[in-house]
């Protein structure tokens, strides 16, 4: 008897592991979201700096619309963090600006239009300095 419970304890147990495998595995999740760039360049850079990220398994990022759609297993990373790499190369998203001295060392051709670029370079009399 003590031989079928453990028979059966060790079932259950290899089973309640395989279901958690599968679990993760449905973790998988796709999002879009913007990230500012201009050109061909960007967009290499862009989905570089997505994928470098672990558990991050697809990025894809139209010049036209802005937009990158990443798929990503949830259980290894957050957003946030695909956001963050991507500013660290020089290019802001909706939730991480870039370094503007990043920003300043990217190809001339790279240099989007900053959001609040014109807020920061407005004086106190409303004139660009």
């Amino acid at each position: 008897m003590k031989k079928v419970i453990k028979s059966v304890l060790a079932i259950v147990i290899v089973l309640a592991g395989f279901s958690n495998l599968q679990a993760q595995d449905r973790t998988v999740k796709q999002e879009e979201f913007k990230v500012y760039g201009n050109c061909g360049m960007c967009e290499s850079r862009i989905e570089k700096a997505a994928k470098s990220i672990d558990g991050v398994t697809a990025a894809d990022w139209d010049k036209d619309t802005k937009m990158l759609a990443v798929s990503y297993n949830s259980g290894k990373v957050e957003m946030l963090d695909i956001h963050k790499a991507i500013a660290k190369v020089g290019h802001d998203t909706e939730k991480a600006q870039a370094d503007d001295k990043v920003y300043e060392g990217l190809p001339g051709c790279c240099h989007y239009e900053r959001r609040g670029a014109t807020e920061k370079d407005d004086g106190p009399d409303g004139q660009k300095h």
